[in-house]
């Protein structure tokens, strides 16, 4: 099936996401947390159970979710996320999700769609602002705005990073963070990733995503969640389940920090950065 993005719809939707503790904790597991995390993975942790800011994304993601059954799984490629806190999540409750989509870019070859999402408590207090971007590989032609030229977001030249942290990404960690709620056969169904032109399935983009969350939280945060603010990352390559992931951290002035994750193979996350308090 195919989107006609010229005409798609910018009208907001407001999306209700329920959760309690067990798919908090569910998402930490899916982004790799241990049992010496166990704030982010015991409900009656000493201090209460934190979140990942990560979590955002899972919330904000309805829309997104269901154009991307609209189009063939290999043909719709998550290009770049942010996500901006205003508060700590809270460990269970309701969410109200405006989403709409933002902007559609005309590549030629590929449409450019970002969602945006405004995400708040069933009190109303603004809890964050999420952006995805996704790339429709085919998509394009349509005679739209190319859209904006992106600056390049480098670490200085020779520097060592201030951060470095790995974490080894087990075999079956698709097949755990995907009842997070990304059903994409893409990262499980070996057939179906050979089809998208991967040797096997590869890793959700965004539990890539949640990986260097996690790895920003416990090395810029010093395992706070309250002090994380942002993070903004363009996926670069696809990372596979059994690979190392190593996230870097570059400061730049005023809790502002240049990141990078890579792999042994190749640098995943790039154009990114992190706020931290």
């Amino acid at each position: 099936m195919s989107v006609d993005w010229k005409t798609a719809s910018r009208e907001p939707r407001e999306f209700i996401f329920e959760y309690t503790w067990k798919e908090v904790i569910l998402y930490a597991l899916g982004i790799g947390a241990q049992t010496d995390e166990l704030s982010f993975i015991y409900e009656d942790a000493p201090g209460g159970l934190q979140v990942f800011p990560s979590f955002a994304t899972r919330a904000a993601g309805g829309l997104l979710i269901e154009y991307s059954r609209q189009v063939e799984g290999f043909r719709f490629i998550h290009g770049e996320q942010d996500t901006r806190l205003h508060r700590p999540i809270p460990p269970q409750g309701t969410i109200k999700a405006l989403s709409r989509i933002a902007a559609v870019y005309d590549k030629g070859k590929a449409a450019v769609i970002r969602f945006e999402t405004a995400g708040r408590l069933a009190n109303g207090e603004h809890l964050f602002d999420v952006e995805h971007v996704a790339f429709h590989v085919g998509g394009g032609g349509f005679g739209g705005d190319p859209g904006p030229q992106t600056n390049p977001l480098d670490p200085p030249a020779g520097a060592p990073p201030l951060l470095r942290i790995s974490y080894a990404i087990p075999l079956n960690q698709a097949a755990l963070y995907r009842l997070s709620g990304d059903f994409n056969p893409l990262h499980l169904d070996p057939e179906f990733a050979r089809r998208g032109g991967f040797e096997r399935p590869i890793l959700h983009g965004l539990c890539t995503y949640g990986y260097a969350t996690r790895a920003i939280v416990h090395g810029l945060c010093g395992g706070d969640p309250s002090r994380f603010r942002e993070f903004k990352a363009r996926f670069a390559e696809a990372v596979y389940p059994g690979e190392t992931l190593t996230t870097e951290a570059w400061p730049s002035g005023e809790g502002r920090f240049i990141i990078q994750a890579r792999t042994e193979r190749a640098l995943v996350l790039r154009n990114a950065f992190a706020v931290v308090e």
